[in-house]
């Protein structure tokens, strides 16, 4: 039921929102140049990698030796916009449809982290990767990492279709309120260096 609902609303959001997209797609280009989209590898059901879209909110300006800049200095205007509005994830409409994504599961994070999880934080990708989830809709990116992946976990051990509307509708009041989009002192969310715990020890 969930995977026939992702479909129908996926479809539903791409045909609603096609103007919107073409238009993001050319402010980008000439805002950001090639490529307007960000592809990068992200784990998903059961740690399964595959390739996440998004819209490109960050320049690759790079420093004398070769090396990125901050994410503050590489952040433009436009990408401050498509990331406080959450347009930037329009593209993850696409993951849905090929079954990688869900409308609402937990966010899909780095692959460098998986190592790095304890055992009961790795158990958020026994369910697919959401455009939104629990720990969006109580925070966002404004809590710190052991909260959001408790968070995580919560919805994997509550999850339900009324959870699910619930979330969705919360998140768009979220969005437009643009509530959380960074933690205080960084232009994107921090790294995730690891658990207070071990890497895959048990929860005590």
């Amino acid at each position: 039921m969930k995977r026939m609902l992702d479909l129908i609303l996926a479809l539903f959001a791409l045909v609603i929102l096609a103007p919107v997209f073409l238009a993001l797609m050319m402010v980008s280009r000439v805002s950001l140049g090639r490529p307007v989209f960000y592809c990068q590898a992200r784990p998903g059901l059961d740690g399964r990698i595959f390739h996440i879209y998004k819209f490109r909110t960050m320049t690759d300006a790079r420093k004398p030796d070769g090396g990125l800049l901050p994410d503050r200095e590489r952040l433009t205007r436009f990408g401050r916009f498509l990331r406080s509005t959450s347009l930037d994830e329009l593209p993850e409409l696409w993951n849905i449809l090929r079954g990688e994504m869900s409308w609402v599961g937990p966010r899909p994070l780095l692959v460098k982290y998986l190592p790095r999880y304890s055992a009961e934080q790795a158990r958020r990708h026994e369910v697919k990767p959401g455009l939104t989830g629990w720990a969006q809709v109580n925070g966002r990116n404004a809590i710190g990492w052991e909260e959001r992946l408790r968070l995580d976990v919560w919805y994997v051990d509550h999850r339900s279709l009324a959870l699910d509307a619930r979330i969705l509708l919360s998140t768009l009041w979220k969005t437009v309120r643009r509530d959380g989009i960074h933690q205080e002192g960084f232009a994107t969310m921090p790294e995730f260096m690891g658990s207070s715990r071990s890497p895959m020890e048990p929860p005590g």
